[in-house]
């Protein structure tokens, strides 16, 4: 027996081995061998292993073991999974291995739990940067939810004498923002109170205590008030023929706070610090019966509240929750809540979905499995993290709202969602083109928020198109996804159709589009996004014809402008006073069928040189203009103007050289500029005509236009400067 486990280590563990065995239901005899086995095998061979907060693994894994399946209904697999796990036994087998020894369930499980824990590794809090990671485990298997549930309340539970308050913190604000939250979707409302009022205990001390002593100093008073109402209610009920018992329960210590905070009181100010509980006895056919039955009985003894109605019978919450809550004037006129549910909806409401498994037929998995899905899509949808986080919150947090549509079929939305959440859950198209809604036949705009009964008419039209706006007035992730895409393929379309449209203006008056002269007409007007210049001719901001004007005057003052001299607004800026200028020379190139000395000028596009493969391409003023093969704008060329189209090929090198622009990026290390002036000085065959780099938040981009004699020189060019340190990329 390793002598590093402690005797009183040594207890707890066959007293929990023991409980386990007892606790699982419908445990089969193989299942209790490799329990026995699993256990035995960790104290006899392998080095007791300690998790970062000292707990004994194997010890852990029991208690949370147990916990799982009195708390939250895990079976076999899950035990054994959870065992093997915590006993790191599982590290001794091949995933194969575990799947012929203990099955495809459990190397499922062991293989969530380990994905998940490995986000913990550096960390014992997660971070935002994997929250995304986090979720998408989660999402993969319900039973790692409730495995890392139970482990979480567990560790909540043994925490309290750790030194590390740093790291107790982190895990404090996570069981409360992450763990209890999906405690409560899951029906788990003993586990989420628990994780909740641990977490405030470990982050605000003081007001934890405050609170607990509070509670015991007016436990008295606060017990005869429940007394004084139960009494003459419980006698009402029996004279009713009603079979049912009542508890009075305190409201815990961090949902007291809470209300503290939001009334911004005195614990002497919350009232309502108790609700009671009519739990009923009924068969399955008159639980709604005798609920309303009960209902009508307490509120003619007392005035009911009819704005703090809630009828969760009628439709019950996604994760199962069934019950029907009133508030009342009671004695010495303070404001009760009352719960009335049967024995099954008690159960369902203590013990979530370990309640569900238990009672035949229930059929609640289907919205879990919905909400999962929901969860998935929306992190494969590729938002970002804390955009993942704020839906996952919202889905948790939010109230539920159940509306109609006019043929009678029920959607569940959160509160708060608008009609235009509904139109985008109908539809896609039907959301795109909403234009208001009739709400049980009344105009609403569709901003309107749903209520829950509402029935819903969703009115279009088909000139409405999405705008940016609509992204603040849904609260479903679904309907802002939805807009998202239309606004991009809105964009899409306004994009191309103005490029069409400028280049139709610009052919009747014989000029080609260049792609590089637009780009110069975009930020000559003051553009920074070609998006946004676009956009402005589409909506009537910006005249067409203002734009082609603009274009040729740009194209005339290039045909004859110098070298033009390059300046940034911040950063290093060099212009050589050397100009050398590429001339068309007929025995440089062959264009056609071996045909010499016809006017060419090489394009500033792609700006070819001697060795680039290249093509000839015939304007409208007769000349020829010579493009790289690999020019952006060649597919557009040869799929418009093919016929204008002509052979060209490099004849000789003659004694040209040409100006090229390489654009360059990397981080702004020191020294950045001489190592790259230097290198290109070092080359005797090139000539440095300019460079402008500009540098921000210590990353810098910029223009080099340096002057070779082919590509063969440039491409050396091109890899020595990738070599240089800081330099991420250069491009021509």
């Amino acid at each position: 027996m390793n002598s590093q486990i402690t005797t009183d280590e040594l207890n707890k563990i066959d007293e929990l081995r023991t409980k386990l065995l007892s606790v699982i239901p419908g445990l089969t005899e193989n299942s209790k061998k490799t329990i026995e086995e699993i256990v035995s095998d960790t104290l006899s061979v392998e080095k007791p292993a300690r998790d970062r907060f000292g707990n004994l693994s194997i010890l852990f894994g029991l208690q949370t073991s147990v916990l799982s399946v009195e708390e939250v209904g895990l079976r076999e697999d899950g035990v054994i999974s959870v065992l093997l796990y915590f006993s790191t036994l599982y590290k001794n087998y091949t995933e194969e291995e575990i799947k012929a020894k203990y099955g495809e369930h459990v190397l499922h499980i062991i293989n969530g739990l380990t994905r998940v824990q490995e986000l913990y590794k550096k960390n014992p809090s997660i971070e935002s940067e994997n929250f995304h990671q986090l979720l998408l485990s989660f999402a993969e298997d319900m039973r790692v939810i409730l495995i890392m549930i139970a482990d979480r309340v567990n560790l909540m539970r043994l925490i309290k004498d750790y030194e590390n308050n740093d790291v107790k913190r982190k895990v404090s604000e996570e069981a409360a923002y992450l763990y209890a939250p999906l405690a409560h979707k899951l029906g788990l409302y003993k586990l989420k109170s628990e994780l909740e009022d641990l977490s405030l205990k470990y982050l605000e001390h003081d007001a934890y205590y405050m609170i607990k002593d509070k509670l015991n100093a007016t436990k008295k008073t606060r017990d005869a008030t429940i007394e004084s109402f139960i009494t003459p209610v419980a006698k009402r009920l029996e004279d009713a023929g009603l079979k049912f018992h009542i508890k009075g329960r305190t409201k815990s210590i961090h949902s007291i706070w809470q209300k503290m905070k939001k009334q911004r009181c005195e614990f002497e100010g919350i009232y309502d610090l108790f609700a009671i509980r009519i739990i009923l006895d009924s068969p399955p056919d008159k639980e709604k019966m005798h609920c309303w039955q009960a209902y009508s009985v307490v509120t003619d003894m007392y005035q009911p509240n009819p704005k703090r109605l809630r009828d969760w019978l009628s439709v019950p919450k996604t994760n199962g929750y069934e019950s029907l809550h009133i508030t009342v004037l009671g004695p010495e006129k303070k404001w009760v809540e009352v719960q009335i549910r049967t024995e099954r909806m008690d159960e369902i409401a203590e013990h979530g979905l370990a309640a569900h498994w238990r009672y035949k037929g229930i059929k609640t998995e289907n919205g879990l499995d919905e909400w999962l899905n929901n969860i998935r899509s929306t992190l494969e949808a590729g938002s970002n993290n804390m955009q993942a986080i704020d839906h996952f919150k919202m889905d948790l947090y939010e109230d539920e709202v159940f509306v109609f549509t006019p043929k009678g079929d029920l959607y569940k939305f959160p509160k708060g969602a608008t009609i235009l959440d509904f139109a985008y859950r109908i539809h896609s198209r039907v959301g795109n083109q909403c234009v208001g809604a009739k709400i049980n036949n009344r105009l609403v705009p569709f901003r309107t928020e749903l209520n829950s009964g509402d029935q819903v008419e969703i009115i279009t039209n088909t000139n409405q198109k999405p705008k940016l706006e609509w992204l603040s007035i849904v609260k479903t992730s679904h309907a802002r996804a939805k807009i998202r895409l239309s606004l991009k393929e809105a964009k899409t379309k306004d994009v191309d159709y103005i490029k069409e449209l400028l280049a139709r203006r610009l052919k009747n008056r014989k000029i080609d589009l260049e792609e590089h002269i637009m780009s110069l007409v975009v930020k000559k007007l003051g553009y920074k996004e070609v998006s946004l210049f676009y956009k402005d001719i589409a909506d009537g901001q910006l005249e067409p014809n203002d734009v082609i004007d603009k274009y040729i005057s740009i194209r005339d003052s290039e045909t004859n402008e110098q070298p033009a001299q390059h300046k940034s607004a911040e950063g290093f800026s060099f212009n050589a006073s050397e100009q050398a200028k590429a001339q068309g020379n007929s025995d440089v190139l062959t264009i056609g069928k071996q045909v010499k000395g016809i006017d060419y000028t090489l394009a500033k596009c792609c700006n070819p040189l001697y060795g680039d493969k290249i093509f000839g391409f015939v304007t409208v003023s007769g000349g020829i203009k010579i493009h790289r093969a690999d020019c952006p704008n060649a597919a557009e060329m040869r799929r418009r103007f093919g016929y204008r189209v002509v052979e060209a090929k490099w004849s000789g090198k003659g004694n040209n050289s040409y100006s090229i622009p390489l654009r360059i990026t990397g981080t702004d290390d020191m020294g950045i500029v001489n190592n790259i002036t230097n290198i290109i000085q070092k080359e005797g065959n090139i000539l440095l005509r300019s460079i402008n780099i500009d540098s921000h938040d210590g990353l810098f981009r910029g223009t080099l236009q340096v002057q070779v004699d082919d590509n063969h020189t440039l491409d050396n060019l091109i890899k020595k400067l990738k070599n240089v340190k800081g330099v991420k990329s250069v491009d021509r």
